[in-house]
């Protein structure tokens, strides 16, 4: 089971562990790249970071972290940008939601973002749903237009 079902996601995060969501492709000026969602424990508190990267993958590299910044100019870290730190668990995947669309059935143990890109870039890089028919989440990551590759 790859989805972190019922309470395991929070559960994970009280453990200390990172709960990751692939969002799908976004796009702007032309150029397309694929964006995930991470919450973080961090020093009694969860942070929540939105990663925009150029989609550069294929069917022997998905690993999304060696991925360049989709938004090279913007002032975004290599590690993602910060929307939100957050004092629990819930509030942190609210966050999560209200900055992505990220939805609670999605989530995955960290690192695991990169199997829902494999499975994303096997099926030929859908534009409106994951390949398994969920659609792609509808809030828009902070640096790029979600799911509208026409720019």
């Amino acid at each position: 089971m790859r989805y972190l079902t019922g309470a395991f996601d929070v559960g994970a995060l009280k453990r200390g562990r990172p709960v990751e969501q692939f969002l799908g492709p976004v796009a702007a000026s032309g150029r397309i790249g694929v964006s995930y969602v991470e919450v973080r424990p961090a020093r009694g508190a969860y942070e929540v970071y939105v990663h925009t990267v150029e989609d550069v993958g294929h069917e022997s590299f998905f690993d999304l972290v060696q991925f360049p910044p989709f938004d090279a100019d913007a002032e975004e870290e290599d590690f993602g940008r910060l929307v939100a730190t957050v004092q629990d668990p819930m509030s942190a995947l609210s966050s999560a939601k209200e900055f992505t669309g990220a939805v609670r059935e999605r989530w995955v143990s960290g690192g695991m973002a990169e199997a829902e890109y494999a499975d994303f870039v096997r099926a030929d890089r859908p534009l409106s749903a994951s390949p398994d028919g969920f659609p792609w989440p509808s809030s828009a990551p902070p640096s790029g237009t979600h799911g509208d590759i026409n720019g």
